[in-house]
């Protein structure tokens, strides 16, 4: 499951100052927080604190819907504001998201708890280096890989170490499909003709997929379901900066 954690949208408005200039410049800042359906009935984050790191270390905690959000809420675009506030600076090199101890996945009806140690001490640092520019809205949507993320460690419990992507929505494009017959299962995976580089998800219940923050260029989507069923393979499918490339319905 990908939890493309596009499992969440924050809208975050931050003030800097410029050097050259006394006088304060606004910069309009989104965080987006997203999943992508996958093998768990829930997946539960204890969200605590966000913080912004500036290009010179320094550090700003944001004002934080805090609460325990059901990424699996959040698919195929759904997002929801989680927290808003102002910096004085015009550089951000990292966010923190913080995590309390209450996180969980949901497996065939069971709850397990899901170990965060790291989270809940320093924080999930998300590399991001942005220079931001008066009037130009930023939009960083924070892409959670569930399948890697989470790790069955045996014996009933699980681990998360998360796998992060983040990506500017102004620099990027979606691929979005469906598959039937609705309720298989299968993973979607576009590579890059050029770069060979992949991004994958999952078909939800629905049949329906979103592949997101993808650079521009051209790709080749395979459609993977569960065997006996075999993959399908779509190419060259071009992504544009800014729109969302519909492919269509993929029957097995």
């Amino acid at each position: 499951m990908k939890i493309i954690l596009s499992f969440i949208v924050l809208g975050i408005i931050m003030i800097s100052c410029n050097s050259n200039d006394d006088t304060a410049s606004s910069y309009p800042y989104a965080v987006k927080m997203t999943d992508a359906p996958g093998p768990y009935q829930k997946v539960n984050i204890d969200l605590q604190a966000v913080e912004i790191t500036g290009d010179a270390g320094e550090t700003v905690s944001l004002n934080v819907r805090k609460g325990i959000y059901n990424l699996l809420d959040f698919s195929n675009g759904v997002n929801t504001l989680i927290a808003t506030d102002t910096l004085q600076v015009s550089k951000v090199a990292q966010i923190r998201l913080i995590l309390g101890p209450n996180n969980t996945v949901v497996v065939d009806n069971v709850s397990y708890p899901l170990s965060t140690p790291s989270a809940e001490q320093s924080g999930l640092k998300l590399q991001v280096h942005q220079t931001l520019e008066q009037g130009i809205l930023y939009s960083v949507l924070l892409d959670f890989d569930a399948n890697k993320s989470i790790v069955n460690t045996g014996n009933g419990t699980y681990k998360l170490k998360p796998v992060i992507r983040t990506i500017e929505a102004a620099i990027s494009g979606n691929i979005k499909g469906k598959i039937t017959p609705v309720g298989a299962l299968a993973v979607v995976t576009a590579v890059d003709v050029l770069t060979s580089l992949s991004y994958s998800t999952n078909a939800n219940a629905s049949g329906e997929f979103l592949v997101m923050g993808l650079p521009s260029g051209t790709y080749n989507v395979t459609i993977t379901p569960v065997l006996p069923l075999l993959p399908v393979t779509k190419s060259t499918i071009v992504v544009t900066t800014g729109n969302t490339t519909d492919i269509g319905t993929t029957a097995f």
